[in-house]
């Protein structure tokens, strides 16, 4: 009689010899083959979204309780904006692009003063009827001839308003040719609420937003001998001799330009370029602030001045290095074989920025050989903008194991 112990050795004893039978074969017609045999490449995985968002509580911003404004830093985006988005009177930032056009026309580099401007009869006229209605004006005569950049620089510092009209008829003819061309500046910039109607501001019906003018001032800041006119806080020019700036602002919270303006219906204006060093990287941050209230123009200018130092003040203290990414694990190595390694960035990923900005990821993985040492380069990952991203390598954690025998004998 057959018992059930018996049974079960027996059967134990018929898989033994199937599988000494089946090594045997290997061992006698193929195990060298087996093991000689080149590994499987492993696969790499990692999960990572495009697009994350410094973590942290959101930006509460001094915003103006009255007109605009809008602040953005350069490479990274729009930090906000407030107030009303409706088209509204700029004043004497309306030379922001009076300049902008000039300089596409007649460009300058370096030290280049530009062509000779001479002062006509009709110039000397014009200055003449400002003067009853109070405007921003700088002293002409006749046959006096000023370049190109002393009258950007009459333009820019003390707002001269017959140096925009001059600036225009000598550019294209007329001051109505040359509104042409602003205004076709402006569609080309996407400047979809702009509308010049004269190269000065004066009028009101010269209007804009403070979004637009963020978007002129970007343009304009690229030509350097713009930069370079805006950022000075007097000049010297023919007859009246020396203008000072009327940016009071200059060389406070990094500011280095841009344009003031001011009239009875567009109240106190400015839009503004500064400079923020943070964690080595040199920003430029840009901003405009509209339609500020006062009395008069010292009233709307300290008022506009008020609101820029405090706005600034807040960028200064939001705008730091943030861990973007920690270094933790995004995904694994795996081999042909199960063993695995998790694969994480060799470091947090830390950005410049502030809390809630969206900053673009990208990740690039190499194709891993049939395993992997500790700490093995395995790809990178990359955040922030394209062109000046930081870059952090992605590793393994650990060694993968080697397959075992019997794997690479029956694989």
């Amino acid at each position: 009689m057959t018992t059930t112990a018996g049974k079960k050795s027996r059967r134990k004893l018929v898989v033994l010899l199937a599988v000494a039978v089946l090594v045997l074969g290997l061992l006698g017609g193929g195990a060298g083959f087996q093991l000689s045999k080149d590994l499987p490449a492993a696969t790499l995985t990692a999960a990572l979204a495009d697009t994350l968002k410094i973590p942290g509580k959101a930006v509460d911003m001094p915003w103006p309780s009255a007109g605009s404004a809008e602040i953005m830093i350069e490479g990274l985006g729009r930090l906000g904006r407030s107030g009303d988005t409706a088209p509204a009177a700029i004043g004497s930032v309306a030379k922001v692009m009076t300049a902008y056009v000039i300089l596409q026309e007649h460009p300058l580099e370096g030290d280049d003063q530009g062509p000779g401007i001479t002062v006509t009869a009709a110039d000397v006229a014009d200055y003449n009827a400002r003067i009853p209605m109070g405007q921003s004006l700088v002293k002409v005569t006749a046959g006096e001839v000023m370049t190109e950049r002393d009258a950007l620089e009459a333009l820019m510092l003390p707002s001269a308003n017959n140096v925009a009209h001059m600036l225009g008829v000598w550019d294209a003819g007329s001051e109505a040719a040359f509104l042409t061309k602003m205004n076709a500046a402006a569609d080309e910039l996407g400047m979809d609420d702009t509308d010049y109607t004269d190269p000065s501001g004066f009028l009101p019906s010269t209007t804009s937003t403070a979004a637009d003018q963020v978007i002129l001032a970007q343009a304009a800041l690229k030509s350097e001998v713009f930069a370079e006119i805006v950022a000075l806080p007097s000049a010297t020019i023919p007859v009246v001799g020396k203008i000072r700036n009327y940016n009071d602002l200059l060389g406070s919270n990094g500011v280095f330009g841009i344009k003031t303006g001011s009239t009875d219906e567009a109240g106190g204006n400015l839009v503004f370029s500064s400079h923020l060093t943070v964690a080595g990287k040199k920003l430029t941050v840009i901003g405009a602030v509209f339609n500020q209230p006062g009395a008069n123009t010292p009233e709307q200018l300290a008022q506009v001045n008020k609101v820029v130092r405090k706005l600034l003040a807040k960028v200064a203290a939001v705008v730091k290095e943030y861990t973007l990414l920690a270094a933790d694990p995004l995904g694994e190595v795996r081999t042909a074989w199960g063993a695995t390694s998790a694969v994480r960035p060799a470091e947090p990923v830390k950005v410049v920025g502030w809390p809630g900005l969206a900053v673009e990821v990208r990740h690039t993985t190499k194709a891993p050989g049939p395993e992997v040492e500790t700490g093995a380069v395995v790809g990178t990952v990359e955040a922030g903008p394209a062109d000046s991203p930081v870059r952090v390598e992605l590793r393994a954690d650990t060694a993968t194991p080697d397959p075992s025998l019997w794997w690479r004998l029956t694989h």
